[in-house]
């Protein structure tokens, strides 16, 4: 398969990807087209579309094809489900499906057109192998059911800042709204341990008390 795009973000490493793109659904990323892919009509009729499908690789998990059952972290990772019951990016394929918002085509003197979504939940420099629109007709289900998933509830935390702790302003949003959807495995929850996770080139410490996390250090890589 060939890589068509690359989407650029704030993500630098792994920890602190939201678990799923529409928990962090204002968090803006741009996809970068490879350059033989730099042209108005590949994305004739794109504007059209509120909401994208992207198909794209999980490029830093090595490839475990031997594994049927995963640990899938909504079920605080000490429970096994079958590899294709879930979304873990261990997989035989280490392929990734996301919906995200198209928020608006962005013309670049160096870049060709850039889309501008948001809610991806794609590390900086991912490769993408293709893009679809999502289609609401064909693509929605009111009536799904999910699985698992629907034991499960999920709770945004509040998120402070300790005194003195300052979030650069051009981060400060995407940052506080990461935080809020707790990036902790679901199977740490120790007041006392100190996380910490990079974001657009800032190192960002945090521990978590029952409902509250505490912003308690930025620093800049």
């Amino acid at each position: 398969m060939k890589i068509v795009a690359r989407i650029y973000n704030g993500f630098d490493g792994k920890f602190g990807i939201p678990r799923q793109g529409v928990l962090c659904r204002d968090v803006e990323s741009r996809i970068v087209f490879e350059k033989e892919y730099r042209s108005k009509d590949a994305i004739r009729g794109i504007e059209g579309f509120s909401h994208l499908w992207i198909i794209w690789e999980f490029s830093e998990f090595s490839n475990h094809k031997e594994l049927l059952t995963v640990r899938p972290p909504r079920l605080g990772g000490n429970k096994r489900m079958g590899v294709f019951a879930t979304r873990s990016p261990l997989r035989p394929n280490p392929i990734g499906l996301t919906s995200v918002k198209l928020e608006k085509v962005i013309e670049s003197s160096s870049e060709g057109p850039v889309l501008v979504v948001s809610g991806a939940d794609m590390m900086n420099g991912t490769p993408i192998y293709d893009i679809k629109p999502y289609i609401a007709y064909t693509d929605s289900h009111p009536e799904a059911k999910g699985g698992f998933t629907d034991e499960i509830e999920f709770k945004k935390l509040e998120v402070r800042k300790e005194d003195g702790v300052v979030l650069p302003k051009e981060i400060e949003e995407d940052v506080m709204e990461i935080l809020s959807s707790d990036p902790r495995p679901q199977y740490h929850r120790d007041s006392n341990r100190i996380y910490g996770f990079s974001y657009a080139g800032y190192n960002i410490k945090f521990n978590v008390e029952a409902e509250m996390l505490r912003i308690v250090s930025v620093e800049k890589k």
